[in-house]
Formats: structure tokens, C-alpha cells, sequence
């Protein structure tokens, strides 16, 4: 029995030591959505208007801080201010494949992502209702 014990408490370690850490800043650098994907075949004028209407999306970063105590904030940076507006703050759970943003008073799952990659300076999430969403995020120092 201790033997089993054992096991499973170095493989929980094991399993936890190799998964990468999601705590720090991240900056939105590529996000991806389903409408692309539902259009049909587009001449040039329809791929003009597309292009045009992702230009007035405005090109302020997103900046999303993941902290330890499993708290986060969403925030959009102007660049020639320290301080960030539009800001949001929020509960995650991290399980190393799976990101889910909770509800800060009920604790109940809001959003669920799976984790594509993970490394030391990018992360790749994808919706899990809707896998053609999918966003791209670097690490900040």
C-alpha cells in the first residue's frame, strides 16, 4: 500500500515539475475567430471589406497578468503610460492542458480553454466551445 502511495506522489510531482508555470504577463500577439472560417469564398471586394473591418478593431494590446494565487487581470496597455485601462480582474484554474476562467463570486467555470503550447516566452489557447478560436500570447518581462 505504501508502495502505491508513493508512486502516485511522485508522479503527481513529476507531472507538476514538467508543466510549464502560467504565472507572469502575457501580451496578445495573434488571435484568430470562427467568422473567418464561416465565410464562403471571397472575391477581392468581400476580402477589402474583411480587411477593413479587422483594421477598425484598433491595435491597443491586450495584456492578461496570471498571478499565483489564482487570481488574474485583463488589461489593455497605451504604451506611453505606466498605468493600463480598460482593466478586468478575474479567477483562473490552471491544470497544465486546460485554462478555465471562473466567476469570482460563484467560482463557476465562465470560459474554458485547452492549452495548445506552453513554454518559457509563448502561450497558444484555444476555446473549447469553439476550437477555431484560438489566441496567441508572448511573455513579458
Amino acid at each position: 500500500m505504501k508502495t502505491i502511495l508513493s508512486l502516485v506522489v511522485f508522479t503527481l510531482l513529476y507531472c507538476q515539475a514538467n508543466s510549464q508555470s502560467i504565472v507572469g504577463k502575457w501580451q496578445l500577439v495573434k488571435q484568430s475567430n470562427c467568422v473567418e472560417e464561416d465565410l464562403p469564398p471571397q472575391d477581392a471586394e468581400t476580402a477589402a471589406l474583411v480587411e477593413d473591418m479587422k483594421g477598425m478593431a484598433g491595435s491597443i494590446p491586450q495584456v492578461i497578468e496570471f498571478k499565483d494565487n489564482n487570481t488574474g487581470q485583463e488589461s489593455s496597455k497605451i504604451v506611453s503610460h505606466k498605468k493600463a485601462y480598460n482593466s478586468k480582474s478575474f479567477l483562473y484554474k490552471y491544470s497544465g492542458e486546460s485554462l478555465y476562467i471562473l466567476d469570482k463570486k460563484s467560482h463557476t467555470i465562465i470560459e474554458g480553454f485547452s492549452v495548445e503550447k506552453i513554454d518559457g516566452d509563448s502561450l497558444i489557447i484555444t476555446n473549447s466551445s469553439r476550437v477555431c478560436e484560438t489566441k496567441v500570447f508572448v511573455k513579458l518581462k
